[in-house]
């Protein structure tokens, strides 16, 4: 068994290393006057700074949880190390010899668990480091010549190579004197029939650093055809290793991700070195994993929870892709920071794109990038039918909720009306609205308006969606109401008067009728032949021509219902010239505003060279309007 530490060796690591050198690892830290810093505490969740660091008096403390100590304590309380650990490590760092009460200096066999495991992880680093210029790491050196990295670019990142032996780094680890229950526990090897084998074999190898630069793990890329293991195989949990809690790159990156401002989280090893190479030193990325809770926390101490801050998510375009750009949405307001998303043409990932175009590509997609909030909601939106006003519903319905999510009260009104624009809705205030009493409901708690809340919403009433097919039931129309009396004024004529109407009603379109009874009798009036072919028979032809005794029961009622003119008088040209522009500019004023919606989701998408058209469209329907109005029913 160790013994204790000496205490003058104690107090000689402890002087001998900044406390804030220390804590600088881990987290971001800025002035907070008198000679002390501040950053946001590794021990709890806040917003703003209260942990503290006075380099002066080598000491720390946390004015949100009450945690505090030495640079001693910090490393236990961070790391999750014992004493002996932590002391261990900085007397490693700074080259001293520790003595020990009981005799003797600092054998690795007197080294606590954790440091013993950390130590085995550095020298496996350095073995598979070596076996990449070995003559079988051959295909491993033309996997990485293959996507642009060379020599030096795998010496930047440790990259080494596993031979394809049983029991290769097992063998040399024990002749370092390391135990086979510290080969297992480490997840470097794993037990066999005859003893513990190597866990990685014949594959290209990358280190997995914590946020101290501290070897902790490796991810294991399969290179041969008859390896039928998985195509990455990650080291499993171990003391050392959780991979909720790594991230890969983040020594190398965590300088700059501070002083920058920015993160950039990408899919895999080689698009942290593509990105890196390329000039982007704030890659990180997972390993094994989604991006998670663990993630956030490392990214949060070091961009400071700044709301200048921003972390870019890289994801490649295809569904995959797109799934796990919203898994990490949903984490987005965990973040102060701005989140962002770059998705490259083609829907290559970073490493593909730097070898397609080069480093100058991988720097304009990661400036290229959109807010994160918006590819949600473009997503969202993009699976429903947007020409149907059942579409725009379901799409308010799926979207909304995402909107209602921001808690920034502006920022959650700006793209309310930036959801209206992509649904191609006119009325912007509905949306708002409906967006907000998502977003009271939901803080609330769920409680008592939930019924209003989460009802499906009646999107505002939308232009000539597609009618339902003859004998359809839906609601009742209430056919004499203010909303129907051109159509039924119309249609009397059309039944009644039909030379006053003819020839002008028989270029009117089934949809200028929005009650779908009055378009049945619409379609009857035209398989009789039309207004302009009237004759005797012309009634009984519009009769036998609709689908059912109810809108025959229609047909009738509207024959013997008289028109609503002046003074109860006989219907002139002149009345029936008002019907009928009445009717037209109705429908024009429709079909203008589904135009607008369209032209307007366009612009939100950004398909301006589309949208031209429609405008022009647009343009030409108020020219025509604005005559009907002058002109009546010679403009027709």
């Amino acid at each position: 068994m160790a013994g204790r530490i000496n205490d003058d060796d104690v107090k000689a690591v402890r002087d001998a290393v900044s406390i804030d050198a220390v804590i600088s690892e881990y987290l971001q830290l800025r002035p907070a006057g008198g000679g002390n810093q501040k950053g946001l505490c590794p021990f709890h969740d806040e917003k703003s700074p209260s942990f503290h660091v006075s380099a002066a008096k080598g000491l720390f403390h946390c004015f949100g949880c009450q945690e505090g100590g030495d640079t001693i304590a910090f490393l236990m309380k961070v790391d999750h190390l014992s004493f002996s650990e932590a002391v261990e490590r900085l007397a490693a760092q700074t080259g001293i010899t520790l003595r020990y009460e009981e005799g003797g200096y600092g054998r690795a066999s007197q080294q606590g668990e954790r440091t013993r495991l950390v130590e085995a992880h550095k020298v496996a680093a350095q073995f598979y480091t070596e076996q990449l210029d070995s003559a079988e790491a051959e295909v491993a050196r033309r996997f990485l010549g293959e996507r642009g990295f060379d020599r030096d670019a795998a010496g930047h990142f440790g990259v080494g190579y596993a031979p394809a032996g049983w029991d290769h780094l097992t063998r040399f680890l024990r002749g370092r004197g390391f135990t086979d229950r510290e080969l297992v526990l480490s997840g470097l090897s794993q037990d066999g029939r005859r003893g513990p084998i190597d866990r990685f074999r014949g594959r290209l190898m990358w280190p997995i650093r914590d946020i101290a630069g501290e070897v902790v793990g490796f991810g294991a890329r399969r290179l041969r055809e008859d390896d039928n293991g998985p195509k990455y195989l990650n080291t499993p949990e171990t003391p050392v290793y959780h991979k909720s809690q790594v991230l890969y790159g983040i020594d190398l990156a965590k300088r700059d991700i501070a002083k920058e401002g920015r993160a950039v989280v990408v899919e895999g090893y080689t698009d942290v070195m593509a990105c890196h190479l390329a000039g982007v030193t704030t890659a990180i990325a997972t390993s094994g994993t989604a991006f998670g809770e663990g993630h956030i926390k490392i990214l949060r101490r070091l961009l400071m929870d700044n709301s200048r801050s921003e972390v870019v998510f890289t994801f490649d375009g295809d569904a995959a892709g797109q799934k796990a750009a919203l898994r990490a949405f949903e984490d987005d307001q965990k973040f102060a920071a701005r989140t962002s998303i770059a998705v490259s043409p083609g829907g290559m990932d970073p490493c593909d794109l730097r070898l397609a175009q080069g480093d100058a590509a991988v720097r304009e997609l990661i400036d290229s990038r959109s807010r994160l909030f918006e590819f949600a909601l473009r997503s969202v939106v993009s699976e429903h039918d947007l020409d149907a006003a059942e579409g725009r519903s379901a799409a308010l319905e799926a979207a909304a909720p995402i909107v209602a999510q921001i808690k920034d009260g502006s920022l959650q009104h700006q793209y309310a009306v930036r959801l209206a624009g992509l649904l191609g809705i006119t009325d912007t205030q509905f949306v708002v609205r409906r967006v907000g009493q998502l977003a009271r409901w939901k803080r609330e708690g769920g409680r008592g308006s939930r019924r209003d809340a989460v009802r499906r919403p009646e999107v505002p009433p939308q232009p000539h969606a597609a009618r339902p097919a003859p004998g359809v039931h839906g609601p009742a129309l209430h056919l004499r109401s203010p909303a129907h009396l051109r159509e039924r004024e119309l249609l009397k004529l059309a039944l009644q008067y039909p030379k006053l109407v003819a020839p002008a009603f028989d270029a009117y379109g089934t949809d200028e009728f929005t009650a779908e009874p009055y378009a049945l009798v619409r379609r009857a009036i035209e398989a009789a032949g039309g207004t302009e072919a009237a004759d005797d028979g012309y009634l009984d032809r519009v009769r036998e021509a609709v689908p059912d005794d109810t809108a025959r029961r229609l047909v009738t009622e509207l024959t013997v219902e008289p028109p609503r003119c002046p003074g109860g008088g006989e219907p002139d040209e002149s009345y029936a010239g008002e019907q009928l522009v009445g009717v037209r500019l109705a429908a024009v004023r429709a079909r203008v505003a589904e135009l607008e919606g369209t032209a307007r989701r366009m612009d939100a998408q950004g398909a301006q060279e589309r949208s031209a058209a429609v405008w022009q469209e647009l343009w030409v329907l108020e020219q025509y309007a604005t005559a009907l109005r002058a002109r009546g029913a010679s403009a027709l």
